[in-house]
């Protein structure tokens, strides 16, 4: 069994992976596999709307030009998905965005790709506008037939500084609980 992870942040091994990594310790405690992709230095654009991925039925995206097939790829591989963001201006990071979009309308144009996989988001927030940001994730899982894994409280971390989320103790408990939650669910379902 394996997780992948989507760190959307553009600070790379910032508070949002901080918190991805403390959900991704617990399912590897438990033997699952886990990888943590950092969109931190890509640069991935959104959905142009072309369509071609619904011609093509390759299970990529007709775009080419960057890193994106390589984590359609991870994210088809995988047993498990937990996406992450930090909360930008009330919403989740662009880079993030463009993941959702692309693999989003790839997954649809390939019979639902992701359907009856895990799912978790994670989030990041300063203060305020992290349920948004929580509701955009679960949407894409949503809409993809996912599952989606919850845990002891909404799976937000507070902090803004890198490492700042440390001090969140309730934050860092719903992330472990988290990864303990997922690696159970797919036990269950293996």
């Amino acid at each position: 069994m394996k997780v992948t992870a989507v760190n959307g942040s553009a600070r790379k091994d910032g508070n949002t992976a901080i918190l991805i990594n403390l959900a991704l310790a617990e399912l590897e405690r438990e033997g699952v596999e886990t990888e943590l992709v950092q969109l931190s230095g890509k640069s991935l654009a959104g959905c142009i709307a072309c369509f071609k991925c619904f011609e093509n039925k390759d299970r990529h995206c007709a775009v080419r030009n960057d890193e994106m097939n390589d984590i359609i790829d991870k994210l088809a591989a995988s047993d498990g998905i937990i996406l992450g963001s930090p909360t930008y201006f009330g919403d989740l990071s662009a880079g993030l965005k463009a993941v959702i979009e692309r693999a989003g309308m790839v997954s649809r144009a390939n019979g639902d790709m992701y359907a009856r996989k895990p799912g978790a988001a994670v989030v990041a927030v300063r203060r305020a506008g992290a349920m948004h940001v929580f509701h955009s994730i679960n949407a894409f899982f949503l809409i993809g037939q996912m599952i989606i894994v919850g845990s002891s409280y909404w799976n937000i971390g507070i902090g803004r500084e890198i490492g700042q989320v440390g001090g969140d103790d309730e934050g860092k408990q719903t992330m472990r609980r988290l990864g303990e939650n997922m690696a159970w669910l797919m036990k269950k379902l293996q």
